[in-house]
């Protein structure tokens, strides 16, 4: 059973709630880039389904579960990685778009290595940084 997000140390739940926020942006961002901002095809496409993996994961990151957050960081990867392969590959809006979610990516990646950090320092005593 997941702990609730109120239940986790004050540091874990401040980088947790980072992190469910840019994953909420990345989730939405992704949707709008295939359907409106910058899509494969113009009218949209399929490919804004691709969010799917990461909506699917985020009801339990939001309620904290460790488990969550190592399959989000998981998730992460592709998205990054796709991200800036577009990035580089196109240009005008599309290269745009591409940057800011590989910017969110990237961001969201650290937010979740930050909360597992910080988890571990409250289970090892320290409460510092």
């Amino acid at each position: 059973m997941a702990r609730s997000l109120v239940a986790l140390p004050d540091a874990v739940a401040r980088w947790l709630r980072i992190g469910v926020a840019l994953v909420t942006a990345l989730i939405l961002l992704q949707v709008l880039w295939e359907l409106l901002l910058a899509p494969v095809r113009p009218g949209g496409s399929w490919l804004a389904l691709k969010a799917l993996p990461l909506a699917l994961a985020w009801p339990a990151l939001a309620r904290g579960s460790a488990r969550a957050r190592f399959v989000v960081l998981l998730l992460l990867l592709p998205y990054f990685a796709e991200a800036m392969t577009r990035a580089v590959a196109e240009h005008g809006r599309h290269a745009l778009v591409a940057g800011m979610a590989a910017a969110l990516t990237a961001a969201a990646f650290a937010a979740l290595l930050l909360s597992f950090r910080a988890a571990k320092r409250h289970r090892l005593g320290r409460t510092e940084g």
